[in-house]
């Protein structure tokens, strides 16, 4: 049996979710869409929960809130799990009574009823699920409270299919009537329901009913009940007094169900709003919280556990290996790929781990804790400046993980020219692929300023994605557009759901690490290991060298003009952590000396940084590239954002290294 989970953003559906669930059964893409969904086997083992993306109502403003409809229409799931902010009910209960409207069996997750208590709200739940006619089951997502009653109710002999009809006023009712004479059957799906959704314009809706009949008439009689509408009740549209129809709905169960007590004191999230949204203090908050995580990623957590797995790998791990390949008698060749192929490159990949999941657990730590919403917010003020919205910097802030599910989440931005801004300007954030080569050369050159240098890079990436912002809103032209977001209150994350969400997005590098780092790993050690003389060459007599050497010169105005840079940087476009894993290769040194020791000979603190800020905004990866060609359905955006991304890596390289030299810094 499957259940899906609806509920508007920041309601805790994502932690509810976690609750449910034991685990994902899969995380995969939407039919025909690239938005993710995620399934996941509840803990009772009466099914499978389908986790939908956020929405605020049925009828959808960009294609990944239109999942949701869709999956309203096509879906084969038993029942619906709508989960509400009890703190804000009125703006809630808008797409509550959409899906009562629907039809389904459902139950009412009613969340965060701590937070409304403490604002002075108090509900009668028996009252207002009375009035709803589904059950209404109080809960705390966070902690988990009331979530194993929520869970035992989850049955379809107990969730309750509500017979709520809301009366829309003697036009829209009389439109209704007449549009259901015209609507063949669809999918069992209530032909009130549709022509509701007709009438609000949800193209959706729409768009699958065009398949099956004409809607030239049902067009007319919408377009002339809406002129009645605007010469009766000066409603500027039919869809506004539609809505306005149920927040009349709304607020009259409010009234019968709800009461509000004054509370004179400031609550602790409008105290810290004060300043973490201030035009100034919000920015410099910013600045400090990312510098600390850096400073705890990279110095004070992170540095000790990559030094510990890194002796590990190079000495117990390599050491042994070498010692079981030489007692059975294994080729020289095999004894190779293995040592310095397999566990030289994706072992010096591997060490950088611990510091990628201790990022990603404070990422989700300020995700959980409510912040990252007031990011979005402080971003705003600038991005008006450059023809983008706050809505922008979400894609951004996405993209420090991993540019891929970045540049999905550009979906979530209605206008296409904004959007597509968006998704060029993505790749130019730091994602956690970077890293690995960020660690191996701050480690090396910068011991005691490690977190600013990296602070520098993210914060290089924003400046240089706002810059070009600006430059390339001037040929495309973009609507004006309007800001809103949900600021949900501050809440203390659970260990579980942080650990949970550290793991769903670190593991993808470990995933790459067993797989395509270790192909390309091989594939560079091959090429490293046999030349035009035969096998076994000296690594400047490799084929990897010859082809590098031709492209070599082109880097060195930029400080790094060896062939074993040039030959890391052409991998870096299969992924940004075969970067690394190459250099292991190509460096490789038979008496077991460190990467770091190379790496100091070969590089001054001046050429690093240019190689690290070549590294941050030269081409994106290959599948970043790939997503961009599907997002933007165009190879010629493709190509564009693989030559500007050269050409600004190159620019911003040559001036940081030129300049420094001419300044005599790092040299």
């Amino acid at each position: 049996m499957e259940f899906a989970l609806f509920g508007n953003p920041n309601t805790g559906k994502t932690s509810l979710f976690n609750i449910l669930t034991d685990s994902y059964a899969y995380v995969g893409n939407w039919s025909g869409v690239t938005v993710e969904k995620k399934v996941g086997d509840l803990s009772n083992n009466k099914g499978q929960l389908i986790d939908l993306p956020g929405i605020y109502t049925i009828n959808p403003l960009s294609k990944d809130e239109a999942v949701a409809t869709e999956y309203l229409m096509n879906g084969s799931f038993e029942g619906i799990i709508n989960i509400v902010d009890a703190s804000q009910l009125l703006r809630n209960l808008q797409l509550t009574i959409q899906l009562l409207e629907f039809g389904a069996p459902m139950i009412v997750g009613l969340n965060m009823i701590d937070v409304a208590k403490s604002k002075g709200i108090r509900i009668d739940q028996e009252k207002l699920a009375e009035r709803l006619g589904v059950p209404i089951i109080p809960i705390i997502a966070r902690t988990g409270k009331g979530c194993d009653r929520l869970l035992d109710n989850l049955s379809v002999h107990q969730l309750k299919t509500s017979s709520i009809k809301i009366d829309y006023g003697p036009e829209i009712e009389k439109l209704i009537e007449e549009i259901m004479r015209l609507l063949p059957s669809y999918s069992k799906i209530s032909r009130r329901w549709l022509a509701i959704q007709l009438i609000d314009a949800n193209f959706v809706v729409r768009n699958k009913l065009n398949e099956i009949m004409d809607l030239s008439l049902v067009d007319y009689l919408i377009k002339d009940c809406e002129k009645k509408i605007q010469q009766r009740y000066g409603e500027k549209s039919i869809r506004q007094f539609l809505f306005k129809r149920r927040q009349q709905f709304i607020q009259s169960i409010l009234a019968d169900c709800v009461t509000k007590q004054s509370v004179n004191k400031k609550s602790y999230t409008e105290i810290i709003d004060a300043i973490v949204t201030n035009s100034v203090f919000g920015v410099i908050t910013f600045l400090g919280l990312m510098f600390l995580i850096f400073k705890l990623t990279f110095d004070w957590l992170g540095s000790p556990l990559s030094d510990f797995l890194d002796g590990l790998i190079s000495g117990p791990i390599s050491g042994g290996m070498e010692i079981i390949l030489e007692a059975l008698h294994v080729t020289p060749f095999i004894q190779s790929l293995i040592l310095e192929g397999i566990i030289g490159g994706v072992g010096g990949v591997l060490v950088f781990v611990p510091q990628i999941f201790i990022l990603f657990f404070f990422i989700s730590l300020l995700e959980d804790s409510g912040y990252m919403s007031r990011i979005a917010v402080i971003m705003d003020r600038i991005l008006e400046l450059v023809g983008l919205n706050g809505k922008a910097f979400i894609p951004l802030i996405i993209g420090f993980g991993c540019n891929v599910p970045g540049i999905m989440a550009a979906r979530t931005i209605e206008h296409p020219k904004e959007r597509l801004l968006t998704i060029l300007l993505t790749p130019m954030m730091s994602c956690s692929a970077r890293l690995t080569v960020y660690s191996l050369f701050v480690s090396v050159f910068f011991e005691q300023h490690k977190a600013l240098i990296v602070l520098s890079l993210y914060v290089l990436g924003i400046v240089v994605a706002i810059l070009l912002a600006k430059i390339f809103s001037l040929f495309i032209k973009t609507e004006e557009s309007i800001f809103v977001i949900e600021l949900p209150p501050y809440r203390v994350p659970q260990v579980r759901t942080l650990l949970r969400s550290t793991w769903d997005k670190g593991k993808g590098f470990v995933k790459k690490a067993g797989t395509f780092i270790l192909g390309g790993t091989v594939v560079i050690w091959l090429l490293s290991y046999v030349g035009p003389a035969g096998t076994n060459v000296e690594a400047d007599e490799s084929f990897l060298a010859l082809f590098s050497q031709w492209i070599a010169p082109l880097f060195a105005p930029l400080g790094f003009g060896t062939w074993q840079a040039a030959a890391s940087l052409f991998t870096g476009f299969l992924a940004k952590e075969i970067v690394v894993s190459s250099m292991n290769v190509i460096y490789f040194v038979p008496d077991g000396e460190s990467l770091q020791h190379i790496v100091s000979g070969v590089f001054t603190p001046l050429s690093a940084y240019s190689f690290m800020v070549f590294i941050l905004l030269y081409v994106p990866c290959l599948a970043t590239v790939a997503t961009i060609k599907k997002e933007t359905d165009s190879k010629k955006w493709m190509l564009f954002s693989i030559i500007y991304g050269l050409m600004v890596a190159y620019t911003i390289s040559f001036i940081i290294y030129q300049g420094g030299r001419l300044l005599g810094i790092g040299q």
